[in-house]
């Protein structure tokens, strides 16, 4: 019974790289299509270096039929307080990221693809100063990462639709 109930809703499930894209390229095709817009700000920075880098991997530059926004919000909080010190001991990022997919041509302004994602990253603090900028511009891009490779997944799935 169970392995009936596998094949019957294995044969439900699209790779996200298979030839299903609108127009019958593969996904993969149609995510290097898509122009990413610049986002202000160090993390807005590295937000967008890694959806290039993860939409169009190859160094190819195709004319864009899509045209993809991100907004971002960070908040910084400090979960961990020495009693004694009064020092922060951790701190932790969290960044929701609101992105809109638009079509180049004759598209208007309504999205083809909307959504928004979440991503906290926390981090070890210490009292030196360098220390801890650091681990804040390494937690930085962790998230960037993260926020990058959800928008490039949600993207993917609504193409292959």
């Amino acid at each position: 019974m169970a392995l009936g109930c596998a094949l019957l809703v294995g044969g439900c499930v699209q790779p996200l790289y298979m030839t299903a894209a609108p127009g019958g390229g593969a996904v993969g095709e149609e995510l290097q299509l898509i122009k990413v817009e610049p986002i202000p700000d160090r993390l807005g920075h590295y937000v967008t270096n890694e959806l290039i880098s993860q939409l169009n991997g190859t160094g190819s530059s195709p004319t864009p039929k899509y045209r993809l926004v991100v907004t971002l919000t960070e908040r910084m909080s400090t979960p961990i307080i020495n009693t004694f010190t009064g020092q922060a001991e951790a701190a932790a990022i969290a960044v929701e990221a609101q992105y809109k997919l638009f079509p180049v041509a004759g598209g208007g302004d309504k999205p083809l693809v909307s959504g928004s994602v979440m991503e906290s990253v926390s981090y070890d603090r210490t009292s030196q100063r360098l220390s801890n900028v650091r681990a804040a511009r390494d937690a930085e891009i962790r998230n960037a990462r993260t926020i990058a490779e959800q928008i490039r997944t949600r993207i993917a799935a609504a193409l292959a639709k």
